[in-house]
């Protein structure tokens, strides 16, 4: 039989990769390149859409390069990106308004603080209370304690509509288009031709509604959303997506799916059946598990999304996330606490333990069970006797704390049976990390062989729809599972003490940006740039 080949695209918040796989699931082609983030004032991040269209042609050409085969040979590809970054762009031009506005962006945190205590938001979550008392419908249970966050695209997108002058006269003229990055890839891909995305990636901007699967008409009219720019949802997989133009890379390759990344890193690593969890530890950590059928109604924080839709399959997934973790790691490592962060497990081991001292990993805030966006980062309980070893121990063990608490939430919210976690995304090659969390949720911990899941996924649904594979049962025969980490109960006994100090400081590390600075009863603020204490100036 001829052979074929599935070419994959995963955009990541810091990394493109392009995999070009045989029918055996092989890697026999790959190209990587570095996304390239802007920041152009204190908390926006932006990546250029020329910069990045760029790097998406030279990445691909070179992995087709790599696997000597040209891309007439590719029998379809899958596409799986960042969820939550947009853009904006003219209908009739196809110019960009702005850069893309990444999730990590916190352009938009005034506006986050103001609507979450707002008395109109707070009347509608009153009000989706009353409605779930009267119709037990989990829709409005959720609604009840839905609260903006950062990482979603509403705020950030009310906030580009009403500061970016170019993109408010489109508005005005129907001339706007509104994209995830994927909804633009599509565009770019197919030489104009298309405007849509997939539904997992549209659950992920939180103004469409996984309950119902449409855009959320409430959410289009507080924040001036108008519907004709945003695109289709469609299907994860499917013919919809056409194919891209030939002139991109000499010849036509049909696209057969795309989705979000969490998305794709579910598909990787096979998590198919209602329960199954997947932990994805890369920029952010992503905690997602297999509701099945139905979405989610969470009360703690864990967002409800929409894992895939194929054909009559609607897959749902509840999912816990941190949005520091990889960043964590680069940040310690350019503050000078190691050389290579290979070198963090060792140097985490080297001391028993962190000395009494303890990280909060909150530079974006923190995620479920604490949901607060002014939360601070910061190390506590340093002394003198504290070296750069527990300081690095204290920063792995607060990413292994933060995936516990997501875990908890999610046991303490649903009544399904785990036995395991399928881990993936860089970090989870750090070997003292992957063993804690073993460790504090007393689960089997499985790595797999590779862990970029997300690009595995992306071949999995498109061998699927190729006739490749034929089942999801053959695609865990072909699962490949590189190391297992299973948990050890005097460890977790041992961590007992460690954790409750640390989400005591965690506790006290939240609300650190909204609050003013207290002073005591007899200290007044000089104008003049010292403290008066009783009538005197301080120095």
């Amino acid at each position: 039989m001829e052979e074929k080949y599935i070419l994959t695209l995963d955009i990541g918040t810091t990394t493109i990769r392009s995999f070009i796989y045989n029918s055996r699931a092989e890697v026999v082609g790959k190209a990587t390149d570095q996304v390239i983030l802007h920041y152009p004032q204190p908390g926006f991040v932006e990546i250029d859409p020329d910069e990045l269209w760029s790097a998406v042609v030279s990445v691909v050409k070179k992995s087709l390069q790599d696997a000597s085969l040209s891309a007439g040979q590719m029998s379809a590809m899958g596409i799986s990106t960042q969820r939550s970054t947009f853009i904006t762009w003219s209908r009739t031009s196809g110019k960009p308004f702005h850069r893309f506005i990444t999730w990590k962006d916190m352009r938009a945190d005034r506006l986050v603080r103001q609507w979450n205590d707002s008395y109109t938001w707070k009347l509608i979550k009153a009000g989706a209370y009353a409605l779930y008392l009267v119709t037990r419908s989990k829709r409005f249970r959720a609604g009840s304690a839905l609260r903006f966050m950062n990482s979603q695209t509403t705020l950030r997108l009310h906030w580009a509509v009403n500061n970016v002058p170019e993109l408010k006269t489109a508005i005005d003229e129907g001339d706007a288009m509104f994209g995830t990055l994927d909804c633009w890839l599509l565009y770019k891909l197919t030489g104009n031709k298309i405007h849509m995305t997939d539904v997992s990636s549209a659950s992920a901007t939180g103004f469409y509604d996984p309950f119902t699967m449409q855009w959320a008409g409430w959410a289009m009219t507080l924040f001036k959303i108008p519907e004709e720019a945003l695109p289709m949802v469609v299907d994860t997989a499917g013919d919809h997506f056409i194919s891209t133009s030939p002139a991109i890379w000499g010849h036509p390759i049909p696209i057969r799916s795309s989705m979000a990344d969490q998305t794709a890193s579910m598909w990787g690593s096979c998590c198919f059946e209602v329960g199954d969890v997947k932990l994805t530890m890369g920029t952010g950590t992503f905690f997602d598990i297999n509701t099945g059928s139905h979405p989610h109604a969470s009360v703690s924080g864990l967002y409800p999304v929409v894992g895939w839709q194929i054909g009559k399959e609607l897959v749902y997934s509840a999912e816990g996330a941190n949005s520091d973790t990889a960043s964590i790691i680069k940040w310690a490592q350019a503050l000078g606490l190691f050389e290579n962060p290979e070198d963090t497990a060792a140097i985490a081991q080297s001391v028993p333990d962190s000395d009494g001292v303890y990280f909060i990993p909150a530079f974006s805030g923190l995620g479920p069970p604490y949901n607060d966006g002014t939360a601070a980062s910061g190390f506590v309980g340093m002394k003198a006797s504290t070296t750069r070893a527990h300081l690095v121990r204290a920063v792995l063990e607060s990413l292994a704390f933060r995936t516990a608490q997501l875990y908890d939430c999610v046991r303490n919210e649903t009544d399904f049976d785990f036995h395991s976690i399928r881990l993936d995304g860089g970090v989870s090659n750090n070997d003292f990390v992957a063993q804690l969390v073993a460790d504090l949720t007393g689960l089997r911990v499985e790595r797999p062989v590779n862990v970029e899941m997300s690009s595995l996924g992306c071949a999995h649904i498109v061998g699927l729809q190729l006739g490749i594979w034929k089942s999801k049962e053959e695609l865990i025969t072909l699962r490949k599972v590189g190391s297992v980490m299973k948990p050890r109960r005097e460890s977790r006994r041992n961590y007992q003490a460690h954790i409750a100090r640390w989400e005591d400081a965690a506790r006290r590390m939240c609300g650190w940006y909204s609050r003013k600075p207290s002073l005591p009863d007899d200290v007044t603020p000089s104008s003049k740039g010292g403290n008066r204490r009783n009538g005197r100036a301080s120095k």
